[in-house]
């Protein structure tokens, strides 16, 4: 389980995340959403150790997460950031399978979850072409394959932050890439994913955190987060916050 108590992070004078405590639980989905600049990349940055907490600290499991040798780690926590940069024509199967690198599993076992990953992703199309000859959103799903593959098939103690993964999809990828995230949820993982989109955050996460200047605004389900009143306080947005009709869930409808 990864968790965070009391974290604070500083770049030169300035507080950009402060006071935060949350815990990623095994099969749940933890979202996290908030206007820009709220701080929300900050925090997955912190929880995966790619930025140093200036206050409070980070568990994965009960040890801290600087005391994780590198490979052990990265069978445990994988992330997907905003965004990947690789500047090599790898095929998109090379590139899905550098998320096997911290595992000694074999040729024909890494070959195997590569192809699982793919189809996860809805990416297996593209096996064989050129990463560089990619669209963006295309690049976003071997790049999320690439994450699966890392964690294969997902299970108890294992982490995936996932930082705005549907910005450069589709409404159908949008769908397919939370549907994914939510099955490696449901084989014991735990997930973190940043969004803006607040109706995918209602349909996917079981739990959400609005982040507003840095702090938590308010943290709990979706039906106590998605309220007509701390989305304006955040956002600045009137919206009548209705509920799904077939699924039940709260649906945002900005006024």
């Amino acid at each position: 389980m990864l968790r965070a108590q009391n974290l604070a992070v500083r770049r030169g004078s300035r507080t950009v995340l402060q006071g935060i405590d949350l815990e990623l639980r095994p099969g749940e989905v933890l979202g996290v959403l908030g206007p820009n600049g709220a701080g929300k990349s900050t925090l997955l940055g912190a929880l995966c150790g790619e930025l140093p907490a200036d206050n409070g600290r980070v568990w994965l499991d009960r040890r801290g997460l600087d005391d994780w040798p590198g490979d052990e780690r990265a069978r445990r926590l994988a992330v997907l950031p905003q965004s990947s940069t690789l500047n090599f024509a790898f095929r998109v199967e090379e590139v899905v399978a550098m998320g096997r690198l911290p595992h000694a599993s074999g040729r024909l076992r890494d070959a195997q979850v590569v192809a699982e990953a793919l189809r996860a992703a809805d990416a297996e199309h593209l096996v064989g072409r050129s990463y560089l000859a990619l669209s963006g959103g295309e690049r976003q799903r071997v790049h999320l394959a690439r994450v699966l593959a890392q964690l294969w098939p997902g299970g108890a103690g294992q982490s995936l932050l996932l930082d705005e993964p549907t910005s450069m999809l589709d409404p159908l990828h949008q769908h397919t890439t939370l549907q994914a995230t939510r099955r490696f949820a449901e084989q014991g993982g735990a997930v973190l994913v940043i969004l803006h989109d607040l109706n995918l955050a209602a349909r996917y996460c079981d739990r959400l955190l609005l982040l507003a200047g840095g702090r938590a605004h308010v943290q709990g389900t979706p039906e106590q987060v998605l309220r007509a009143e701390p989305l304006q306080a955040v956002f600045g947005l009137e919206v009548l916050v209705q509920r799904h009709p077939e699924r039940g869930h709260p649906l945002i409808v900005a006024r």
